[in-house]
């Protein structure tokens, strides 16, 4: 601390011993954060006192520095999650009339068409700052009904239905590509979605990371597949086995037929790979990856292989997109879009189909 912070410092302490979190506590406490950057005390009183004073954006950016400086500050983890509720729309009081109705036995209503549901959804700061700062568990809570537009607004659009008539012609159930509720953890920092039905699939997948735990907030879309046995299904090892020959097939694919094709749209799209726990490879040139996933022998032991397009929030043009909800929306369907025929050859040739 310079000498002039020490006083501060007491001062600020006071201000939140007598519970005054208001503007000349909210100074007091930017100013000591600007003589003391590593007084994580500081940073997360700054954070209190923007959230009284309604300043979300300010008080998600202090709880980012506090939580940089000691990510076990629960003090600053909590006010993180009302941050987070502070962020949520308030739902829509009802109608008295519909007040009556629910109070009777309602006739059924006819089905809203899904494009009048859904509306397409940013990928904002706060969406991977919750999705760092709070437990697995409690993120999913907090981030499922804020995401779930998304693969909703996704089940929409021409490729989603391609998929499901695919499926459904190899005798397998659904009628949308998401269901509700698809979003699951996968642990700290990361939530992720895969198509109905395709755990054992090749998997149209969405994930969603977060800094504090995989070096950047990041966005990936694109194919993979889960070659671990863990599951809910009843025959578990079968199952592998499903999904071990869907990545085969794939291997097949990208060392023949779609091996130049695969390379151009990963070098032109923000294309990489991601196997195992790891980050995307952004290290590894497209030829490269394309040679790395036709080599891998041992695939069950790797458990996690992927490819597929990525948004990085610390990009500008990718941050853009990210907070821009017809924008991601957008990039969502094309990176589908362009996926599609290696998804269609790989699942059909599988079922025979």
């Amino acid at each position: 601390m310079t000498s002039r912070a020490p006083e501060l410092e007491q001062q600020a302490v006071e201000y939140a011993r007598r519970g005054d979190f208001g503007p000349s506590a909210r100074d007091l406490n930017e100013e000591l954060t600007r003589l003391s950057p590593a007084n994580a005390g500081a940073w997360t009183r700054l954070a209190r006192c923007c959230l009284e004073l309604g300043q979300l954006e300010q008080a998600t950016a202090a709880l980012d520095a506090a939580l940089q400086l000691n990510p076990q500050n629960t003090i600053a983890r909590n006010l993180q999650a009302e941050v987070t509720r502070r962020r949520m729309p308030p739902p829509a009081p009802a109608s008295p009339r519909a007040r009556r109705a629910a109070s009777q036995d309602p006739a059924p209503r006819p089905a809203r068409s899904r494009s009048s549901a859904t509306a397409p959804i940013a990928l904002d700061r706060s969406i991977f700052t919750t999705l760092g700062h709070l437990s697995s568990t409690a993120a999913l809570e907090a981030l499922g009904p804020r995401i779930e537009p998304l693969l909703m607004a996704l089940n929409d659009r021409p490729f989603a239905g391609k998929v499901v008539e695919a499926r459904n012609r190899a005798a397998q159930a659904g009628y949308v590509l998401f269901r509700r509720n698809s979003i699951e953890t996968g642990g700290e920092g990361h939530v992720h979605a895969f198509h109905y039905g395709g755990r054992w699939e090749p998997q149209l997948n969405i994930g969603i990371f977060a800094a504090p735990q995989w070096g950047q907030d990041c966005v990936r879309a694109g194919i993979g597949f889960n070659l671990t046995p863990a599951g809910r299904d009843a025959d578990p090892e079968a199952g592998q086995l499903r999904a071990l020959a869907y990545f085969e097939r794939m291997q097949q694919l990208v060392g023949s037929s779609w091996r130049q094709l695969l390379a151009t749209w990963m070098s032109a799209n923000g294309g990489f790979i991601q196997y195992g726990g790891n980050r995307p490879a952004i290290d590894m040139l497209p030829t490269d990856a394309i040679e790395w996933l036709t080599k891998l022998q041992n695939p069950i032991e790797t458990g996690w292989v992927f490819c597929g397009r990525w948004l990085f929030a610390n990009r500008a043009d990718h941050a853009s997109t990210l907070t821009d909800g017809r924008q991601l929306l957008a990039w969502f369907e094309q990176t589908f879009n362009d996926l599609l025929p290696l998804w269609m050859t790989v699942y059909r040739k599988d079922q025979g189909l």
